[in-house]
C-alpha cells in the first residue's frame, strides 16, 4: 500500500533503489536543457487533484494535468512510479509542463510554440522536404517554412537535409498556426556565440589544436576546431613552400594540426588566425641556412616561378632563391636559361645571403670568377697622397 503525505498525495519511496545508479543517472543528465517538442520517458513522481510531477532528464521536474493520466473512462491510468512518455508543451520563466504524448494537450496546443516565438527558444523540427524556395520543417505536428538562406550558412545540397532533426528558432508565427517561419540559420549564430565565448575562455596564442579543413578559398584554408568555432590559415601559413592555391597540399574534409596565432574581433565577428607549418615540430627551414647553404656552395633547385627580371629557385622546402637574369645574360648557355619553366630543375650556387630579410641571391655554378680583390686593402686618397707623391718627390731631389 502506497504512502500518502498531509494533503492526501502519494509519496515516492526511493529507499530501495540502487543508490549508486541513481546518482550515475543524475549526474549523466544534469545540465541538460529541455526545450519545446523535447519528447521523454519520465516517472510520475506524484499525483495530485489537479496536477502531477514527472522526473525529467534534466534537474527540473515537471507538471503535467492529472487529468492526462486518465484513461477515456476518465479512470486514473498511472500510478507513482509508472513511466509515461511526453512532450514539453512550455519552458517558460522555470516552469517546465509536458503533456501526455500523442495526446490532444500535446498535438494541438499553439500556447508553446506561441512562447517559443515570443521568448526566441529554439525548438526541434524536422525536415519533411525540399520546396521551392526552401524547406517544409514538422514541428510538434504542424508544418512550417524554413527558407534556403535561413537553413545554412550554405547550402549546397538540400537533399542533404532531409528527414533530419535541427533546432529551429521562430521568426513568424501565425496564432491559427497556418503560417510558422522558421530559422536554423539563426539558431547557429546564436550557438556560435556561446561557443566562441568558451573558446575565448580557454584560448591561449599557441596552443596545438587537432582540426578539419571545411572548405577553401584562393587566400587560405578555413579549418573546424570544434563545433561553432572555425579559424583561416592563410596561405603563406600552410606550409614553409610558396604556394599558388591551398588545393596544392590541402583538400576539403582533411585533418590538420594547426597552432592558434591569434584572435581578433572584427565588426563585431570573431576572427581566428592559424598555422599549419607553425604546428609541426622541423621548425622554420631559415634558421638553418647558414649552416646548409654558404655563400659559395652549389645546390640543385626547382625553378618556382619565372619572371622577366629572374628565376625564383626553390632549393629546399621553404628556401627559395632569386638568380638573376643578369647572372646568365652573357653566358655561352644563354638560351638554356632563357627557356627554363616553371617545374624545371636548375643547379645554382648561393651568391649572397640577407638573413633578416630572408633572401638568397644565386649565381651559375659554372661561372669563373675572381673575387680575391675582396681580400685586398683598399687604397685611400690620404694613403696616395702621402706615400705615391712623397716618394717622387725624393726622386726629383736626387736628379
Amino acid at each position: 500500500m502506497s504512502k500518502k503525505d498531509v494533503f492526501g498525495d502519494e509519496i515516492v519511496d526511493r529507499s530501495k533503489e540502487d543508490f549508486a545508479s541513481m546518482l550515475a543517472e543524475s549526474e549523466r543528465q544534469v545540465g541538460r536543457k529541455l526545450n519545446v517538442g523535447d519528447a521523454f520517458a519520465g516517472e510520475v513522481l506524484s499525483i495530485s487533484k489537479e496536477e502531477s510531477f514527472i522526473s525529467t532528464p534534466s534537474h527540473q521536474d515537471a507538471m503535467i494535468l492529472t487529468s492526462e493520466l486518465f484513461d477515456e473512462n476518465k479512470q486514473l491510468k498511472f500510478k507513482v512510479g509508472d513511466k509515461i512518455d511526453v512532450v514539453v508543451v512550455k519552458a517558460k520563466g522555470g516552469e517546465l509542463r509536458v503533456a501526455k504524448a500523442g495526446s490532444r494537450k500535446a498535438n494541438s496546443d499553439l500556447d508553446s510554440l506561441e512562447d517559443a516565438f515570443d521568448m526566441e527558444m529554439p525548438v526541434e523540427g524536422r525536415v519533411t522536404e525540399a520546396v521551392n524556395g526552401g524547406f517544409r520543417v514538422q514541428i510538434q505536428n504542424k508544418t512550417a517554412f524554413c527558407p534556403l538562406s535561413q537553413m545554412d550558412y550554405k547550402v549546397v545540397d538540400p537533399t542533404l537535409y532531409i528527414n533530419k532533426k535541427f533546432e529551429f528558432v521562430i521568426t513568424q508565427f501565425d496564432p491559427k498556426g497556418r503560417n510558422i517561419v522558421v530559422s536554423r540559420r539563426r539558431q547557429l549564430n546564436a550557438q556560435k556565440v556561446e561557443s566562441e565565448g568558451l573558446f575565448l575562455e580557454k584560448a591561449q596564442a599557441g596552443d596545438i589544436y587537432q582540426g578539419t579543413v571545411t572548405r577553401m578559398e584562393k587566400f587560405g584554408a578555413f579549418v573546424r576546431l570544434e563545433t561553432g568555432i572555425e579559424g583561416l590559415v592563410h596561405i603563406s601559413e600552410i606550409g614553409w613552400s610558396r604556394l599558388q592555391d591551398p588545393s596544392e597540399v590541402l583538400s576539403v574534409g582533411q585533418s590538420v594540426t594547426v597552432k592558434l596565432i591569434k584572435t581578433d574581433e572584427v565588426d563585431g565577428k570573431l576572427k581566428i588566425s592559424l598555422s599549419i607549418k607553425q604546428a609541426g615540430g622541423e621548425g622554420d627551414p631559415w634558421m638553418q641556412v647558414p649552416q646548409n647553404y654558404p655563400i659559395g656552395s652549389s645546390h640543385r633547385g626547382v625553378v618556382e616561378k619565372k619572371e622577366v627580371y629572374g628565376l625564383f629557385v626553390n632549393i629546399a622546402p621553404g628556401v627559395t632563391g632569386l638568380l638573376p637574369r643578369s647572372k646568365w645574360k652573357d653566358s655561352i648557355e644563354v638560351q638554356k636559361y632563357e627557356g627554363k619553366k616553371k617545374g624545371d630543375t636548375i643547379d645554382v650556387m648561393i651568391d649572397e645571403v640577407l638573413f633578416e630579410q630572408k633572401r638568397i641571391s644565386l649565381g651559375l655554378p659554372s661561372e669563373d670568377r675572381d673575387d680575391s680583390w675582396r681580400k685586398m686593402p683598399q687604397a685611400t686618397p690620404k694613403n696616395f697622397n702621402n706615400n705615391s707623391l712623397g716618394s717622387l718627390a725624393d726622386l726629383l731631389k736626387k736628379k
